[in-house]
């Protein structure tokens, strides 16, 4: 069997799909004129706003949920693996990754908050979304749900627990099966609470989480300060065939920087479009926007500084698939959380272990919570139509996750990965198809917010103005009505008074006299 996932994990990733990952973000990049670079000022302002609604989640509760989602064991065991298998250049490839991939991500993001509905009082919204209203395939759309709940739900959280349960067992002796049913405990205390609480939960913990581990990766930075330089030197002249060394495996560099970077941020699979689409917003390129920081975070930010502690420290081994060993610095020691334990603990001398330990669980507990999300939210969609909503999908659902979040921690460390990268790369196949024939409305909307933004506005989206089909969440939201006293009303949030009366827009011409 194991050979088996070997195999289909080879078919999913083949080097053409690792180039048409590169291929599809430098499309996005040229077609919305670098959005990536030319709005990062908005970026950072939205990115902040904390308005939300009974409905939705603020913006910083979505970008909250969604780094909860993106930084995980891929920033840590990752990053090493990445190093490890294609050398100190694939962390430049995963660099590149990331400026292409915000593209990918503004694209993606902003269609699912033009496609999103509301269900159950919840906003809901993601790729079998917009791949029914935007396109009109209802199968692929259904599809598309389906392999986000096995994907997400099943294979991909085997990967967050083994990582915890192994990382708690090398620090502190603990035995996996405990590490799994304590984690199993947690989960469910959380994701019965809903949307909202999963919402709070990311709003508080994301942020410390990612400050303390940066602070720790600066701590390690700022003691090997001089070496720096060589370390940036390294990685670029590794990653295009300079380094004598490494020069010979600039394919490998490519590959699983690649794949590595995409697995960290997920931008282009779709993944991340359904905290996206839960925020409470004006306009839909605003949360696009602030998604598409979100991947700069995630890789350049927090992969980076694990990438840099690594290679400043020299714990790290390079041996990629079918070579000989191109570097032996930590002999025996297999690619993953371990080198960075290694590499904290060379310099804060016996704290590696524990502290890694520890921030590994609420990284991957945080990725586990918004996996749950995102396949609670597919079968929100599987089920809009039904009266009863199949109320024991629901709850079929919970008890999946929870089963498969127990077995991952005990499972090897190959299989998870392996059944991960799967699950992620066959996500990603369906949503690239999508998002590529979703281009045009896509355009259309950063078009509209660029042209309100120069014309000194904020941003409201009206999909009729702009000819958008099958937005209906949005024609609802914002549709004209004439009131008994003859006056119009937009019924838009963003319209009314500081007293929260609606304020008229057009006086209704008076009726003439007979």
């Amino acid at each position: 069997m194991t050979d088996f996932f070997n195999w289909l994990s080879g078919m999913v990733w083949n080097e053409y799909f690792i180039y048409c990952f590169l291929a599809v973000g430098l499309f996005f990049t040229i077609a919305t004129k670098f959005v990536q670079v030319t709005h990062l000022k908005d970026m950072f302002k939205l990115m902040f706003q904390r308005k939300s609604s009974k409905s939705g989640v603020s913006s910083f509760q979505a970008i909250s949920m969604s780094l909860g989602s993106r930084v995980g064991t891929g920033n840590i065991a990752g990053v090493a693996t990445a190093i490890a298998l294609g050398g100190p250049g694939a962390i430049f490839w995963m660099w590149l990754m990331a400026f292409l991939g915000s593209a990918t991500s503004f694209i993606e993001i902003t269609l699912g908050q033009v496609y999103k509905s509301k269900l159950n009082g919840e906003y809901r919204g993601g790729p079998s979304y917009y791949i029914e209203k935007g396109l009109g395939l209802k199968k692929f759309a259904f599809a598309y749900a389906v392999l986000t709940i096995v994907a997400n739900g099943f294979l991909l959280m085997n990967i967050q627990s083994n990582t915890v349960a192994a990382s708690m067992k090398g620090a502190f002796g603990i035995p996996p099966i405990i590490t799994g049913l304590a984690m199993v405990i947690l989960l469910a205390l959380i994701i019965l609470g809903g949307v909202k609480r999963i919402a709070k939960v990311s709003e508080w913990l994301v942020p410390i989480m990612a400050i303390g581990y940066l602070v720790v990766c600066i701590i390690i930075l700022g003691a090997n300060l001089t070496a720096i330089p060589a370390v940036f030197k390294l990685i670029i002249s590794s990653a295009f065939g300079a380094e004598a060394t490494f020069g010979g495996i600039v394919g490998s560099a490519i590959a699983w920087g690649v794949q590595r970077g995409f697995f960290s941020n997920a931008a282009g699979s779709g993944g991340e479009t359904f905290e996206g689409s839960a925020a409470e917003v004006s306009h839909p390129a605003k949360q696009g926007l602030v998604q598409a920081m979100a991947v700069y975070i995630d890789t350049w930010v927090i992969c980076s500084a694990t990438a840099f502690i690594i290679l400043i420290t020299g714990m790290y081994n390079v041996k990629p698939s079918g070579s000989e060993a191109l570097a032996t610095n930590v002999p025996g020691v297999e690619a993953g959380s371990m080198n960075v334990q290694l590499a904290v603990d060379s310099v804060l001398t016996g704290f590696g272990y524990s502290f890694i330990a520890i921030a590994l669980f609420f990284f991957c507990f945080t990725t586990m919570i918004a996996y749950y999300y995102k396949s609670e939210t597919s079968l929100a969609f599987i089920n809009r139509n039904k009266k009863n909503g199949r109320a024991w999908l629901g709850y079929l659902l919970k008890f999946g996750i929870l089963f498969f979040a127990l077995t991952g921690s005990i499972v090897s460390a190959s299989t998870a990965w392996t059944l991960g990268d799967i699950g992620l790369g066959s996500m990603a196949y369906l949503n690239i198809i999508a998002i590529l024939l979703l281009t045009k409305p896509a355009l259309k909307v950063l078009k509209d917010y660029r042209e309100q933004k120069k014309a000194g506005k904020d941003p409201v989206f009206d999909p009729v103005k702009l000819g958008i089909k099958n937005a209906d969440f949005w024609e609802n939201e914002f549709k004209t009505d004439t009131l008994d006293n003859g006056m119009e009303l937009k019924k838009s949030r963003t319209d009314q008074s500081p007293s929260g009366k609606l304020q008229p827009l057009v006086k209704a011409s008076q009726p003439e006299k007979v």
